[in-house]
């Protein structure tokens, strides 16, 4: 029997408003949380992430009194913010049948706490989203992809002060109503369980002006879990066709021995950084697991009965996970502090020591599915490594090596029973690193000619990997 990819499947890429597009200050934006991320030009790459994780009041008024844009990348990024066209014409030439991107918060509401949107941002995303459609894509919109405007961190504390839950909620709406003829797939949050690597970024917390670190964060995540049940309450309140999906990043533990005390501890690392998001936001409730969590660590989240049955009744109705690379844990090397993890000796890594696993992939899918019975989205799945453009061009067999591996992982999924919709490749085109502010760090089909530090001709060339996948798309798959 023939198995692949449905003949409807969304081949897409995808990127976020902060990495790519720029304009720090143009068409009535605020200050947001990525303008903030600063380069370490003395990086050590495989060590320690570059981007902030915690973030002081001190250090943060350090960032802000220096004056040299260049030092922050993601103020400029690719400079999306004018090039859009061309670049998803680029994307159109590509072949991809879906483009995910973000709206940009601050870009709507400049300082977060605005009473009314600024109509010039709505306006770009208007002529973006209409380009992405008239390119032939279809638009994956993430609401929030840690684009946190930088008042809602100095004058609210970030996501663990409520109010932030009814700001979310009046910019969720004002997306909704503008773009409801437009998007169907929405994004709610960007990869939520990640608090432990962008603490900052997406949570917004600055640690000296809390108590307990890990309780505000896990206040903060509650808070973020009611802000998307009530977004959800009010998108399908505006257009019932709306798919409004919950995200996480995936990177499951393997236990490093047979033994049971590594099998039960990876478990519970498992539990608590991947699952206890998906089980909140998809089934509705938090999990004993969870519960004993807290209280074994004295944490007092505060809630109340109508946020946990607006939790309950209106729940994510697919779930999308990034997925790069996964770890492994032991019971007697590691301690039991959720994100300390150790690399497989087993498998090759990234100059940044990320593990390649593609059968990992395969695993995480059937996990999800069997665990949920919801349709599955991978939202980012991609290589980070150090191009060379050289007569016009990157010969970048090392990424097509990567993608197809991890393609041949998903249709192995897919032949599993797994129902998988929608392929975004990360960074189709270069964009700012994420986690280290960097534009060495590529993953795109299209090199963009920038420079860390700034300098480049910003001029656009197809790498090797272009040509091949736009076959993969133009087959559906089949040529791999």
């Amino acid at each position: 029997m023939k198995y692949g990819f449905p003949n409807n499947f969304l081949w897409g890429g995808a990127i976020a408003a902060n990495q790519a597009e720029g304009a720090w200050n143009e068409g009535g934006k605020g200050l947001s949380v990525p303008d903030v991320d600063w380069h370490n030009p003395h990086l050590i790459r495989g060590g320690k992430r570059d981007a902030d994780s915690e973030m002081t009041s001190t250090r943060l008024n350090d960032l802000l009194a220096i004056d040299e844009d260049w030092q922050f990348p993601k103020r400029s990024g690719i400079d999306f913010y004018h090039t859009y066209r061309e670049d998803l014409a680029l994307m159109k030439e590509l072949g991809l049948k879906a483009f995910r991107t973000s709206i940009n918060w601050a870009r709507i509401y400049p300082d977060g706490d605005d009473t009314q949107p600024n109509e010039e941002g709505l306006k770009f995303y208007d002529d973006l989203i209409d380009t992405i459609l008239a390119n032939g894509m279809e638009p994956i919109i993430t609401l929030f992809h840690y684009e946190l405007p930088l008042k809602l961190v100095t004058e609210y504390g970030g996501w663990r002060n409520k109010q932030l839950i009814d700001f979310y909620a009046r910019f969720a709406q004002t997306c909704f109503e503008r773009y409801k003829e437009k998007v169907r797939y929405w994004i709610l949050i960007n990869q939520i369980n990640l608090i432990y690597v962008e603490s900052f970024n997406s949570l917004g917390i600055l640690c000296d002006r809390v108590e307990n670190l890990e309780e505000a964060k896990y206040q903060a995540i509650h808070n973020q879990f009611v802000a998307c049940s009530l977004a959800t309450k009010l998108g399908r309140d505006i257009d019932p066709n709306f798919k409004l999906g919950m995200m996480i990043s995936d990177h499951n533990c393997y236990p490093e021995t047979a033994s049971p005390e590594d099998v039960f501890s990876t478990l519970q690392k498992n539990q608590m950084s991947q699952f206890f998001y998906g089980d909140v936001r998809i089934r509705g409730y938090y999990p004993g697991y969870a519960l004993r969590y807290f209280e074994d660590h004295q944490l007092n989240i505060d809630w109340t009965e109508e946020e946990l049955d607006l939790i309950k009744n209106y729940t994510a109705d697919y779930m999308a996970f990034s997925y790069y690379y996964s770890r492994m844990n032991s019971a007697v090397r590691n301690t039991p502090e959720l994100n300390d993890i150790s690399r497989n000796p087993l498998l090759p890594a990234s100059v940044w020591g990320w593990c390649v696993d593609p059968l990992g992939l395969r695993n995480s899918l059937n996990v999800y599915y069997d665990r949920y019975q919801l349709p599955l989205m991978i939202a980012e799945n991609g290589l980070g490594a150090l191009d060379e453009l050289i007569e016009g061009t990157v010969e970048d067999d090392y990424r097509i090596d990567y993608l197809r591996e991890h393609l041949k992982a998903i249709k192995e999924a897919l032949h599993d029973g797994v129902d998988v919709f929608a392929y975004c490749a990360w960074g189709p085109i270069d964009i700012v690193s994420c986690t280290t502010n960097e534009m060495s760090k590529r993953y795109g089909f299209v090199y963009v000619d920038l420079n860390d530090d700034g300098t480049g001709s910003r001029k656009r060339f197809k790498k090797k990997s272009f040509e091949w996948y736009k076959q993969v798309i133009k087959t559906n798959g089949e040529a791999l």
